[in-house]
């Protein structure tokens, strides 16, 4: 089976080019007033990227809240590059565009036990779908959705009009069906692009702590840029950044939170899936499937400075879900599954070392994931009740320090090493 290229894009894509901030601007005041804004009676089922083809627990939730045997699944891949522009569109086994891949995802969602799954033909070739009446047919006859990966602003061109952001006929057509209980599910892109107000377009986090974030997309993909009127809006409690685990992306994450006015992201890692009933409602809730886990950082008493020293953050909080845990987005708690228990540490071991805290490309040395890395050690040690690691670049480089403050919490399922981890105080500082 070719599995596609574009669902899992290199860390690195160049976007869509710079765009004019005066297009993207917006308040999210005027936002909420929105058709958007509106309570849904469905759920989402958002993965942070690379969703393996044999991930039985997701793919299943997935079929499941669509109907189970009877689920007929609408595949969207317009993040994809379109035929057009595939050198490889002819061959099978080679091609990466969006009609192969939304092909790939349908038979494997067809094996994965949905009764039908198709192909919607969207992409930026055929951009004018997006109002056809007879594609808001084939969505009406969907009893849910899955978005695939690439580069999100396609999305915003072919279902949001582009630079007039308003939903087309198929996006009013997906949003009417979420409010009536379907499920609307993406990978990656396709995760991003239920963002509301401020999506993330790209960006690294050391490139981020030092220069800041900007509204745009930028050719260079380590400056940090943001889409003001963000994406489908269906999910609002909180940014939502993807592939975090993978690509160290905690500090982009807080650093557009703080610049935006936000107190809450959702960071969700690879093959993993957030699954949120009723988003946008007072009984919004939210749960993690999968092998890794989901971040959720908190800034609500959190305090930034901008100096001639560098960019500085306080008491931010980090909480890392994972399988079968729970969160209440009203009353911020998690609920962790009854399978693990708190974690008692008996180690004396020292936390070790960490100078690549964010996963640098930069770095030639292949080094385990940092942030993540340290937060469990620190919480599997009672030799430390704090431990730091730094960034690797310098001029300035960061120092991020973990802390188990007042409230702090692990838990494990084996006893020994912490699996989930609950408000680990978060600060960075220039040294």
């Amino acid at each position: 089976m070719r599995v596609p290229s574009a669902p899992a894009p290199a860390r690195r894509t160049v976007l869509a080019g710079a765009l004019a901030v005066s297009l993207l601007t917006v308040s999210s005041s005027a936002l909420a007033d929105t058709p958007r804004a509106r309570t849904q009676a469905g759920s989402l089922v958002l993965i942070g990227g690379a969703l393996k083809e044999s991930n039985t627990q997701v793919y299943g939730e997935i079929i499941k809240r669509a109907g189970g045997p009877g689920a007929r699944i609408g595949i969207i891949t317009a993040a994809s590059v379109p035929e057009s522009q595939d050198p490889h569109a002819g061959d099978p086994e080679r091609c990466s565009n969006s009609a192969c891949n939304g092909a790939y995802y349908a038979e494997v969602f067809k094996r994965h036990g949905a009764a039908d799954a198709q192909w919607i033909p969207l992409d930026i070739d055929h951009v004018a779908n997006a109002d056809a009446d007879a594609v808001v047919a084939q969505v009406n006859s969907m009893t849910g959705f899955f978005f695939g990966g690439g580069d999100q602003y396609r999305y915003v061109t072919t279902l949001l009009r582009g630079d007039a952001h308003q939903d087309s006929k198929v996006l009013a057509a997906i949003r009417a069906k979420l409010a009536r209980g379907a499920v609307v599910s993406g990978s990656s892109a396709g995760a991003q692009i239920a963002s509301g107000p401020d999506m993330v377009t790209g960006g690294e986090s050391y490139e981020a702590l030092r220069d800041g974030s900007a509204p745009g997309y930028f050719d260079d993909p380590t400056r940090l840029g943001y889409l003001p009127r963000g994406g489908f809006g269906f999910l609002r409690s909180g940014l939502v950044d993807t592939h975090t685990g993978a690509y160290g992306r905690e500090g982009r994450a807080l650093r557009l939170a703080s610049d935006t006015g936000h107190d809450r992201v959702y960071a969700l890692e690879e093959n993993t899936a957030l699954v949120v009933d009723r988003p946008g409602s007072s009984r919004e809730h939210l749960s993690v499937l999968g092998p890794n886990g989901v971040a959720v950082l908190d800034l609500r008493d959190a305090r930034a400075h901008d100096s001639g020293d560098g960019w500085s953050l306080r008491r931010a909080l980090y909480s890392y879900l994972t399988d079968g845990d729970q969160y209440d987005a009203r009353t911020w708690t998690a609920r962790v599954d009854p399978s693990k228990q708190p974690l008692n540490p008996a180690g004396t071991a020292p936390v070790p070392a960490n100078a690549d805290v964010f996963s640098s490309l930069a770095n030639p040395d292949s080094v385990p994931y940092g942030f993540r890395t340290t937060a469990r050690a620190l919480a599997s040690t009672r030799a430390q009740t704090s431990a730091t690691a730094t960034t690797f670049e310098s001029g300035p480089r960061f120092t991020v320090t973990f802390t188990k403050a007042r409230g702090f919490a692990a838990f494990t399922g084996d006893g020994t090493d912490a699996r989930t981890l609950l408000s680990l105080r978060i600060d960075i500082a220039p040294r």
